[in-house]
């Protein structure tokens, strides 16, 4: 069995310049900020990043957007973040908004190889604008296409060392879907136990997703 246990700069040494990165949480809830912080101190930049929101400034996934490297964002809300509407507003960071649903949609789409889906939402909006339309049995719909990543970098409650996870409440909302979607999938875990310590009812993530595990600082 491959040893995945690696360090925080180790994982994100991983992240390069222009790569496409899933990065988990929900309103900070779940976010690995520790190999966030790095990301920051290693100033990568010209990231699109897919996350469910932007946080809040100077917290997460705003950081990223606080120190200038996010290059494209692709999520369901940024309201909690002004940094975030003013880049976008300015030019300076294209922000693709895109209802809950069908985000989560969209990486579950990349995760199993399926090329779209049909969705009303959206329908009779400016966000039909642009996009293809089918109709079906009398009624209209938006094709969209599946999102994958170069990098989906998690943050977990708690991980084996073969890389079973569990997500504590609404940690839980996207990562499962993102860890099947990227190329390579990074966890930052709050606590790395043997295997078998998880209860396999309790695993939201099987090992087989998961490339590299690392532990968070406390």
């Amino acid at each position: 069995m491959k040893n995945k246990i690696i360090t925080q700069e180790q994982a994100a040494g991983l992240v390069k310049d222009g790569m496409t990165v899933m990065l988990g949480g929900y309103l900070g809830c779940g976010t690995p900020h520790g190999i966030i912080g790095l990301l920051v101190k290693n100033n990568v930049r010209n990231l699109t990043v897919i996350s469910n929101d932007a946080t809040y400034p100077g917290q997460g996934v705003g950081r990223l957007f606080e120190n200038k490297q996010v290059e494209r964002f692709i999520g369901s809300h940024i309201g909690t973040n002004p940094e975030v509407g003013r880049q976008m507003t300015c030019g300076e960071c294209f922000v693709d908004l895109i209802p809950q649903g069908t985000l989560a949609e969209r990486i579950r789409c990349g995760g199993a190889g399926i090329a779209g889906f049909l969705t009303p939402t959206g329908i009779g909006t400016i966000a039909e604008v642009g996009r293809q339309i089918m109709e079906l049995d009398g009624k209209k719909y938006i094709l969209e296409r599946p999102l994958r990543a170069d990098v989906a970098i998690l943050s977990a409650r708690c991980a084996d060392k073969n890389g079973n996870l569990f997500f504590a409440k609404s940690s839980r909302n996207f990562q499962p879907l993102m860890a099947t979607a990227a190329d390579i999938v990074i966890v930052e875990a709050d606590e790395i136990v043997e295997p078998g310590d998880i209860e396999p009812e309790c695993v939201h993530t099987p090992s087989i997703f998961v490339d590299y595990i690392t532990e968070a600082r406390k």
